[in-house]
């Protein structure tokens, strides 16, 4: 397969870059592959994610292929129902629907730290140690990656005809509906423990793009086991039964990041795609990610926003990062790269928020979704970090729509405005209709409908904070954070020094943003 190629090699799939004006998803540069989806759905928040997966698991016939940072068999996948034909357990389901079909294999590959994080959190091993060794549910660890790099993938792909793929893992913590709310009891730990409100996002698609994600998913499954698995003849088109279709018969690209590591090359489709998106934004982008701490997009951004007519940038981050050293790290860096966008921003077109609910709890963001204009929609697994450029192993997809009022177009307008109105706390109507008396203004809107008060939803500022010694010293460090691993060097690609040179570069479009540390 190839879907992560060796040393030496480019991907066949297309020799030299289309420069073509009209499209930024271009194989080879800013995607792996360009597939067609029969239907695609974005999908927000996990309770909708793990209902429609438990359906589309359940009409599974030949193969179900879960590539994941982590997964838990503990929790229950739609916990306010009912269900006497199946059990809503993930670890009981899964062996349920292997006994019920014979000829079904469900293949399971979880990044190999997380086994510990299974360990450590009360998960069974005996439980996973059986699956380890069985021939219907087979679990394999991933451990084909450098030192302290991340398998980061979440893929779901069903009988190679529908698909999953986002920013969502089937674990601990992240079961929430979109209303956040505070005492939801529904979202509790396997022990019974409150969980925060979680943001969270993902997207469902058919047709011959669930195929090729079953390809790449088939070539991470051989590059950390050895294995080689065949694909699946598709048994019929299958779909959610209630997920309502955003677009239908769309190309989509499926971009990737892997980190070089034995005969690998190094994959930045990932980073080339955000570069390309900041740099094609005309009016406003719009982000909503778990970290801020790529100082190469930072400084795109900075770039944008240092034009007289660049456009608005609103991101959607956590309020902070979750556990000490990710917080001292993933924040300070965060706090340094704001100063470096803002300083930057002569005009006030740079926003960043955090959400909280009703009861002004803080709502933990980490979904990864990119937007710019009603022209193209980056979903996926990827952060705005060093380490989902080009360190761990992550997956997009790229929705592009033709510019100026097509369905398409409205249609990713639509979804932009809906994860607004969510943040707020207002309906979509409002937003739309806000925008529009605002000239399209996304901080305008945001300044007129934002109500983050006691019984209120809505979009509170994240802070600049003051750096201490020992946090200028751990801001944007390799020791979390890493970008590739140590002896590489940072290459701007062809693609993006040839279309959007003096965009992203300045005068000296030949350099890179910023050169990695040897």
């Amino acid at each position: 397969m190839t879907c992560f190629p060796a040393k030496g090699t480019s991907d066949p799939a297309k020799a030299t870059p289309d420069l073509s004006p009209e499209s930024l998803v271009v194989e080879n540069e800013t995607c792996w592959r360009i597939a067609r989806a029969d239907k695609l759905s974005v999908i927000v928040d996990a309770a909708d994610f793990f209902r429609h997966a438990k359906d589309m698991m359940l009409q599974a016939r030949r193969s179900i292929l879960l590539i994941g940072w982590d997964f838990d068999t503990r929790i229950r996948l739609v916990p306010d129902a009912k269900t006497r034909d199946h059990p809503d357990k993930l670890g009981r389901l899964f062996e349920h629907l292997s006994k019920r079909n014979p000829d079904l294999q469900i293949r399971i590959l979880k990044w190999d730290v997380g086994l510990v994080h299974s360990i450590t959190r009360g998960e069974t091993p005996l439980h996973m140690l059986r699956w380890m060794f069985s021939k219907r549910i087979n679990l394999k660890l991933d451990r084909a990656h450098p030192a302290m790099a991340a398998h980061h993938m979440k893929l779901l792909v069903i009988d190679d005809a529908v698909a999953f793929c986002g920013g969502i893992d089937m674990t601990v913590g992240r079961w929430d509906t979109r209303d956040h709310m505070d005492d939801d009891q529904n979202r509790l730990s396997p022990y019974g423990r409150p969980e925060p409100p979680w943001h969270d996002a993902t997207s469902c698609f058919s047709g011959p793009a669930a195929k090729a994600l079953g390809d790449l998913a088939r070539a991470r499954w051989q590059t950390a086991t050895g294995e080689t698995l065949q694909p699946v003849s598709a048994t019929g088109p299958l779909w959610p039964k209630d997920l309502p279709a955003d677009f239908n018969g769309i190309d989509i690209g499926i971009a990737r990041t892997a980190p070089e590591y034995g005969e690998h090359r190094q994959v930045v489709e990932i980073e080339t795609a955000t570069l390309a998106i900041i740099a094609a934004a005309r009016k406003t982008l719009y982000i909503e990610s778990q970290y801020f701490a790529s100082r190469r997009i930072a400084e795109a951004m900075a770039k944008r926003l240092e034009e007289p007519d660049g456009p608005e940038i609103v991101i959607v981050n956590p309020m902070s990062a979750s556990g000490w050293l990710e917080e001292k790290t993933m924040d300070t860096a965060r706090a340094r790269l704001i100063k470096l966008v803002k300083a930057a921003d002569r005009n006030g077109r740079f926003r960043i928020f955090y959400p909280v609910n009703h009861a002004g709890k803080e709502i933990y963001v980490h979904a990864k979704i990119m937007i710019a204009d009603d022209r193209i929609l980056k979903l996926g697994s990827a952060n705005l970090n060093n380490r989902s450029m080009g360190y761990d192993t992550e997956c997009d997809i790229l929705v592009e729509a033709a510019e100026g009022g097509t369905a398409d177009s409205r249609t990713i307008l639509a979804r932009r405005n809906d994860l607004i109105a969510e943040h707020l706390g207002q309906p979509a109507e409002a937003v739309e209709d806000t925008l529009e008396r605002h000239g399209g203004s996304l901080i305008k809107t945001i300044a007129a409908l934002n109500a983050p008060a006691p019984g209120h939803r809505g979009l509170k500022p994240v802070e600049e904070r003051e750096m201490g010694i020992d946090d200028e010293w751990v801001a944007e460090s390799d020791l979390v954070d890493p970008e590739r691993p140590a002896g590489l060097r940072y290459r701007t690609s062809a693609y993006l020094r040839q279309r959007f040179g003096r965009r992203l570069f300045g005068r000296h479009s030949e350099k890179p943003i910023a050169e990695a540390k040897t």
